[in-house]
């Protein structure tokens, strides 16, 4: 049995509360996150190959252990290469660099505007370097999401780069069926709209949703944060991002208030409800793939450049965001229904797919489409799992959301006062331990020299003190 461990917030397999999952943010800020590592989870478990994961932190340390135990480590990545990532790429570097084993990255990303200008990411640059000359030098070839990423390595002059997108849009293989419900969309239309913090608060998407929300009494706001997950849950206001008021999320969002507001921290109910809706649009790309997996035709509206190359590969309909916040009306869920071209998203699929497998049959990995059942195994047992629904806003006030909430704070508080009393016993104990070592230790002896020093040293020097006088 070949072990393969995957970078991941968590398995798919692990049902957790919303609110341990909140707890241990196993979204890693980002519900996106789950849905691409979830998909390479189903893609590389093969009757002879176990996936394990390996959580979202970087733990140099486990070097040894990592050699010891698996045959490959795979890195499922995003938008890695930005500024603000740069300090765990190093950690992630500083990993590979002492692994062994073959080391495998799945669709990493550079991220800039809708420009493709890479200036911003100069600083960064001997980062990117040594991260992908380490796994290079583990690996046949680097994944990346599109062709901006491929063209940024290759000018500094890496020549083993792929594009394959991102294995998201892989969770079914070579299939993808997605078709329009109705030939138009109506006022009545199930519609659902994402999108981060920085595309409301600067650009202008806040116009856009509002002016669907006045337009479609059906709409729902799914957002993907941490940040967003706990507004809903706790009401908690209290990451920087709470004063973004504009976000649906915001307990002051008038879409809040009337309950039009969801956060997943599980792909598989994402997808799910998803899959009654009609339409998706917005500036998550993610939030966006989960309506394709489901179905749902989907119009990404990019604001930069990791949208915007993902998007073009895969040929999903989309929309420049700069573009679209000029004239609101140009982003209206019925023009962009409408405009959606889906066939060369749905016929490309199977060739994209055929690029992936060869990616990964260069890299010594075999995949569930190519050398199992499909994914069979596994959709059995997550069909089997029962994971709690999409966070809704709090706005209630019943018995059983309260005593949901209530009941996991209490138990919070019960193992904290466990550990603290475990901790006071060990305390008492290492005292009580280093009293009595003290005490079995005899005082060190005075010296004869001392001895001597303190029986003449009064008398002489009073004598000197005399003869002075």
């Amino acid at each position: 049995m070949k072990r393969i461990l995957l970078r991941s917030g968590k398995s798919p397999y692990d049902v957790l509360s919303v609110e341990e999952a909140l707890h241990r943010d196993v979204i890693a800020t980002n519900a996106g996150n789950l849905i691409f590592s979830d998909a390479a989870h189903k893609i590389l478990e093969t009757p002879e190959t176990e996936v394990v994961s390996n959580g979202i932190g970087t733990d140099v340390t486990a070097a040894a252990r990592i050699n010891e135990e698996y045959d490959a480590f795979v890195v499922p990545l995003a938008n890695a290469f930005r500024p603000s990532f740069e300090g765990r790429l190093k950690r992630l570097t500083r990993l590979i660099g002492r692994l062994r084993i073959p080391v495998v990255v799945l669709g990493v990303g550079a991220q800039t505007g809708l420009g493709y200008d890479p200036a911003r990411l100069k600083p960064m640059e001997q980062s990117v370097r040594e991260f992908c000359a380490a796994v290079l030098e583990r690996s046949a070839s680097i994944g990346v999401r599109g062709e901006f990423t491929e063209q940024y390595l290759r000018d500094m002059g890496f020549r083993d780069v792929e594009v394959i997108g991102c294995p998201s849009m892989f969770l079914y293989g070579g299939d993808l069926d997605v078709r329009k419900k109705a030939p138009e969309l109506t006022a009545e239309a199930r519609i659902a709209v994402n999108g981060s913090h920085s595309a409301v608060q600067a650009q202008g998407l806040d116009r856009i949703i509002g002016r669907a929300h006045a337009h479609y009494p059906n709409l729902c706001f799914v957002g993907q944060n941490i940040s967003d997950a706990r507004q809903l849950h706790w009401r908690d206001l209290s990451d920087p991002n709470a004063r973004v008021t504009a976000m649906p999320t915001h307990p002051d969002h008038p879409m809040y208030r009337e309950g039009k507001v969801r956060v997943y921290v599980d792909p598989v109910t994402w997808i799910d409800d998803l899959r009654s809706f009609d339409f998706s649009f917005g500036s998550r790309i993610h939030g966006n793939i989960a309506a394709l997996l489901a179905g749902t035709p989907a119009t990404v509206l990019c604001g930069d450049s990791r949208t915007l190359e993902l998007c073009r590969y895969f040929e999903i309909p989309h929309l420049r965001l700069d573009r679209a916040a000029k004239d609101p009306q140009a982003a209206d869920p019925a023009r962009l229904y409408e405009q959606a071209d889906l066939s060369g998203l749905v016929g490309g699929h199977a060739e994209r797919f055929g690029r992936f497998v060869r990616f990964l049959d260069r890299n010594g990995l075999r995949n569930t489409f190519t050398h199992g059942d499909g994914g069979a195994a596994f959709d059995r047992r997550m069909r089997a799992l029962s994971f709690p629904p999409g966070i809704r806003p709090w706005n209630d006030t019943d018995l059983a959301s309260l005593s949901s909430r209530f009941g996991w704070l209490h138990s919070q508080v019960t193992e904290l006062t466990e550990d603290n009393a475990r901790l006071r016993r060990e305390l008492v104990k290492s005292q009580k331990t280093k009293a009595q070592k003290a005490a079995a230790v005899p005082a060190p002896a005075t010296s004869v020299y001392r001895r001597a020093r303190r029986v003449v040293g009064r008398p002489l020097r009073r004598a000197l003190q005399s003869g002075r006088q």
